[in-house]
């Protein structure tokens, strides 16, 4: 029998420890040998490649296949599609999707999961690398790659969690699915629990996803006025009195 899931027990703390140093390393590396940037970049799509498939043929292997988990309609695997985007061929518009969807839905994934066992178990594994790949991929980017997100990312990735929300939305309404938990409260100890009940949840969600758009661009707007020149004060006309 698997071992319950310890929240931030050894098991997890090492792969969110690994998800936060490993890209800054990695990104160390880059900036003094910039041969390696596509090396790297090409490192972690083929590992999501890796991850994919490996899931997919689990599931099929131990009969789990359906389509409550076979779409990749969940936010972080839509935040997958935009780090894996920006991986191949470096972009401020897949970026930026990848920034706040990555903060906003895999971080919190990553640190209150919704895992029923611990390592060894397959499941584990799967989760965690998949999750913890998003984050450090996003940190290799930031990082190394010199990307980062602009006031009008605000409002695109705004646009395009809408069409997310509605896609999962008709997905879960066709196939009686749970993508995004949006059609109910995942069962073990998440982020969920401090929310209402089905569907009085669903507004609250979107009002917390609203404000961490804000609250993760938050650290540019002051990086950019803390580099902002000072304004230079005016010429004078006349002598200045001693």
């Amino acid at each position: 029998m698997p071992s319950p899931f310890v929240p931030f027990g050894t098991a997890h703390l090492t792969v969110i420890a690994l998800a936060v140093l490993t890209p800054l390393l990695l990104a160390n590396l880059v900036r003094r040998r910039p041969q390696h940037h596509v090396r790297v970049r090409w490192a972690f799509a083929l590992f999501f490649a890796a991850d994919w498939v490996f899931w997919i043929a689990l599931l099929q292997e131990r009969g789990w296949m359906g389509w409550g988990n076979a779409l990749p309609m969940h936010l972080c695997d839509w935040a997958n599609i935009a780090i894996l985007v920006t991986l191949l061929r470096p972009n401020r518009k897949s970026y930026e999707l990848a920034y706040f969807w990555t903060l906003g839905g895999t971080l919190p994934a990553l640190l209150m999961p919704a895992l029923a066992y611990d390592f060894p178990d397959v499941r584990f594994i799967v989760f965690m690398s998949f999750h913890a790949t998003i984050i450090a991929s996003l940190l290799f980017l930031t990082f190394g790659a010199g990307l980062r997100p602009y006031p009008s990312s605000i409002r695109r990735t705004a646009i395009w969690s809408l069409i997310w929300v509605a896609a999962a939305s008709l997905v879960n309404w066709t196939f009686g699915a749970n993508y995004g938990f949006l059609a109910a409260k995942p069962p073990e100890h998440t982020p969920f629990d401090w929310f209402s009940p089905w569907p009085w949840y669903l507004p609250e969600l979107a009002a917390v996803g609203a404000a961490l758009l804000f609250v993760w661009y938050a650290p540019w707007f002051v990086w950019d006025l803390m580099r902002r020149p000072a304004a230079q004060p005016a010429a004078s006309g006349g002598t200045t009195a001693r």
